[in-house]
């Protein structure tokens, strides 16, 4: 009987919310509503010991290179620290911000050149986690009841989002990750992010911490 309802638990589990641990909820607030993000994460107050890098990023995906600009422009004019300017690659254009309580941001898209003017939208925000053994970790997770949606080896791997999810969960090699964000790989202490499940409560390999709680409440229109 047991068994069975360790399958069925775990069968449930998906990502409902994160929260950001940081030293002034209120300033963090400030900042990340003039980001423009504040509907996408919780804050909570905590003065746990990190150095270096955390381990995580917040990435989000934006229609064209002037709204990735207005990204960025809007968290630097509110006190984010820029990783990595925008600019073209292979892939798109893009850039990285760390926001004064130390999170990273990533703000990209796959188009090169603009097809209309800048808008604050968001396509899609995926939390990407640093992790050592991506094969690993992704099989932790599909234990714990989630889908793969994408997986490219042992360099990284996507879970299928909830519908009630305002978040896409994604592993990423912790040191590619690293060099993608322009920071050094080392970092010790607390991650200082805490995943909500729709489930229990539990830490995976790289110790992530997941604890259960509601989904966030929608946006009021």
């Amino acid at each position: 009987m047991a068994m069975a309802t360790t399958a069925s638990t775990a069968a449930h589990t998906s990502l409902a919310s994160v929260t950001l641990e940081v030293p002034d909820p209120e300033a963090a607030r400030r900042f990340y509503t003039a980001f423009g993000v504040d509907a996408y994460v919780r804050l909570r107050a905590s003065e746990a010991h990190s150095t270096g890098f955390r381990g995580f990023t917040l990435a989000l995906t934006v229609s064209g290179p002037a709204t990735v600009d207005s990204f960025v422009g809007a968290a630097v004019d509110a006190g984010a620290t820029v990783l990595k300017p925008a600019a073209k690659s292979l892939w798109g254009y893009g850039g990285v911000v760390q926001a004064p309580d130390g999170t990273i941001w990533k703000i990209s898209t796959s188009a090169k050149k603009d097809t209309g003017p800048a808008t604050r939208e968001i396509d899609e925000v995926v939390l990407l986690l640093g992790v050592e053994d991506v094969k690993a970790t992704k099989q932790f997770y599909v234990g714990r009841g989630l889908s793969v949606a994408r997986s490219f080896g042992g360099k990284y791997a996507e879970f299928t989002a909830d519908e009630s999810s305002p978040v896409k969960l994604a592993l990423y090699k912790r040191s590619g990750l690293a060099k993608d964000l322009g920071v050094p790989a080392d970092g010790t202490g607390s991650h200082r992010i805490v995943l909500g499940s729709t489930a229990d409560t539990f830490a995976d390999p790289d110790g992530f911490a997941w604890e259960a709680a509601a989904p966030l409440a929608p946006t009021p229109s």
